[in-house]
């Protein structure tokens, strides 16, 4: 096993005193899967500083079999012409997004989500277990063709998404009184082509920066507050189109530009 990154050991550290909490406890009081999202994106001492400060609300940090932290591997879908990269790269209020998300320290266990965001910034998130490494098709394409006409989005048929970027990354969560924050550190991206293929194709990563995001209904968290009175604002990142943006330098990347060259390091 390879040794941890230091924002994970930063992460870890901080979070050595909290409480745990088991996923079924976190799911029945905190599942949000409609909610408000704030992303940040911190340095380690930043992110020591956020957890120093809200040891004095009790965390508690989902636990399972005695580890905190896991990881995740998402797949993202897109037309041919990248309409859902392009919805975010124009801040569309009403946008969508496609992924499979593996669990892969807890037996691979795989979802197909459908992310619609359609008003006042609030985001709904539907999933339904999947099995891993299949392809888009059949009830899947069912799926996401029910939940995007559900959200009453103009998009093409689900049979128009291909896979386009892969991300992994390792997720610690923590419950607040108030909210429901996870801290990811080691995020990586990696181009695909259509049929799912990556040998050979573009990686980046963010370094041992940390994307700390807060979900929380309209009104903000107790983190939200606490980072917002240390000087830090929401960040502008998509694990998506931050990602697709960086690997992709023909693409438009306004919104997530002045992130990429000040933290991320990307001209």
């Amino acid at each position: 096993m390879s040794a941890a990154a230091p924002a994970e050991v930063t992460v870890a550290r901080g979070l050595a005193a909290a409480a745990p909490v088991a996923l079924a406890e976190l799911d029945a009081t905190a599942a949000l899967q409609t909610r408000v999202d704030r992303k940040y994106v911190l340095a380690p001492d930043e992110v020591a500083a956020l957890l120093a400060t809200l040891s004095a609300h009790g965390p508690r940090v989902l636990e399972i079999d005695g580890d905190r932290s896991f990881t995740y591997a998402s797949t993202y879908y897109d037309t041919a012409d990248l309409l859902t990269f392009r919805l975010a790269a124009r801040r569309r209020r009403r946008r969508f997004k496609v992924r499979t998300r593996t669990y892969v320290d807890t037996g691979n266990t795989t979802f197909l989500e459908v992310k619609t965001r359609v008003a006042r910034g609030v985001t709904v998130k539907e999933r339904r277990p999947w099995e891993p490494a299949t392809p888009l098709a059949g009830e899947g394409l069912d799926f996401v063709d029910d939940r995007l006409a559900a959200a009453r989005l103009d998009a093409p048929p689900s049979a128009h998404l291909a896979p386009v970027l892969r991300s992994a990354y390792r997720r610690t969560t923590v419950l607040l009184p108030d909210a429901r924050m996870t801290l990811d550190t080691g995020l990586r991206w990696r181009l695909t082509g259509p049929d799912g293929d990556t040998a050979g194709r573009g990686t980046a990563d963010v370094g041992d920066l940390v994307v700390v995001e807060t979900k929380a209904g309209t009104a903000p968290s107790s983190a939200d507050r606490a980072l917002w009175r240390a000087g830090h604002r929401p960040d502008r990142i998509s694990k998506y189109a931050t990602g697709l943006a960086t690997l992709r330098p023909d693409l438009p990347d306004h919104p997530w530009r002045r992130l990429r060259r000040e933290r991320l390091g990307v001209a």
